[in-house]
């Protein structure tokens, strides 16, 4: 008899951090939306002003905006830092929405239709969208109007924060898929004509394909291709941008893209890719400092060209290549 998997272990460090974590949400809970977005706001001017990752952002924002001077970055920093914390305000205050509250701050009428039409082909839909905007509304926003969806989402450390965040989700109408379960569970979802969410924007390291992003290239999962290519569904960039003027108000947008089909699995899988990291570097330029310009997106850098007449190794594990992951 298989002896059950031991439960995780809680550190006094994970507790501590997991006490603060709901005294933080508790208190912005019970604010108006309007006071928990101005409260998110300040706190992420009070970390920009602490220097917390701003070489990182700057950086990041010349790469990919050489042209723009001094004074647009600095704004746009600023602009970031205090976008970052509106959004986490607005994801500590997701317990106290229901699906009606969800449907209410989303705007969905352009690309509805087109989602519909997808999901009546009777294979699924993989939805693939970008640290930008607010990407858990976005999945919400898709749970709330009756579809069923799953998010492919990395496990946190701090496995009580992770069991918060997901009975967060869950609460909206949200399934986690972890990356480890991702290449079985995946194609279930589908199968029952679900949509499968991937944030796939974060530098895959080695296991990537390197696609343009901002005129550079960068190392991108290849999960959002493979699930596409091999399982035949229907495949969206989708972002959830956050709209001037209003308190948690969003557009989710979402525009399908046809998968290539050569014949090379490769050659599709690199060309999908780039549109997909096409189609989201599109949407940022709408508004940049939505983006979360906080992770080093061009860190990993492209192999050598192998000599001519010298054949390329293949160095990606099979694992590795059927889901993505993220790293800090």
């Amino acid at each position: 008899m298989t002896a059950a998997p031991a439960p995780p272990r809680h550190t006094a460090a994970h507790r501590v951090e997991y006490a603060l974590a709901r005294t933080l949400e508790n208190a912005v809970s019970t604010l108006p939306e309007s006071a928990a977005d101005a409260v998110g706001r300040r706190v992420g001017r009070i970390v920009h002003g602490m220097g917390i990752r701003r070489k990182v952002v700057e950086a990041n924002l010349r790469l990919a905006y050489p042209e723009a001077d001094d004074a647009w970055i600095r704004a746009t920093v600023r602009a970031a830092y205090e976008h970052l914390g509106r959004e986490a305000a607005a994801i500590l205050r997701l317990s106290r929405l229901d699906r009606s509250a969800v449907v209410e701050r989303t705007d969905v009428a352009e690309d509805w239709p087109k989602l519909e039409a997808a999901l009546g082909e009777g294979r699924g839909v993989i939805l693939v969208t970008g640290h930008y905007g607010n990407w858990e509304i976005a999945a919400a926003a898709v749970a709330a109007r009756g579809v069923p969806i799953a998010a492919i989402v990395r496990r946190q450390g701090n496995r009580l924060v992770d069991a918060r965040l997901d009975g967060l989700r869950r609460h909206l109408g949200v399934e986690t898929i972890y990356q480890s379960d991702a290449p079985s569970r995946v194609p279930r979802v589908l199968r029952r004509g679900g949509v499968v969410g991937i944030v796939g924007d974060q530098d895959a390291r080695r296991s990537g394909v390197f696609v343009p992003f901002f005129g550079r290239p960068a190392s991108t999962h290849r999960g959002p291709a493979l699930f596409a290519l091999k399982l035949r569904a229907p495949v969206f960039a989708c972002v959830a941008r956050r709209l001037p003027g209003g308190v948690g108000r969003y557009r989710v947008a979402g525009e399908q893209i046809d998968p290539p089909r050569t014949g090379d699995l490769e050659t599709d899988v690199r060309a999908l890719t780039t549109a997909l990291a096409a189609r989201l570097e599109a949407e940022i330029r709408e508004a940049p400092e939505q983006y979360f310009w906080f992770h080093r997106r061009w860190k990993s850098k492209p192999p050598p060209e192998p000599a001519q007449g010298q054949e390329g190794t293949d160095i990606i594990p099979s694992a590795q290549r059927a889901a993505p992951h993220e790293d800090e």
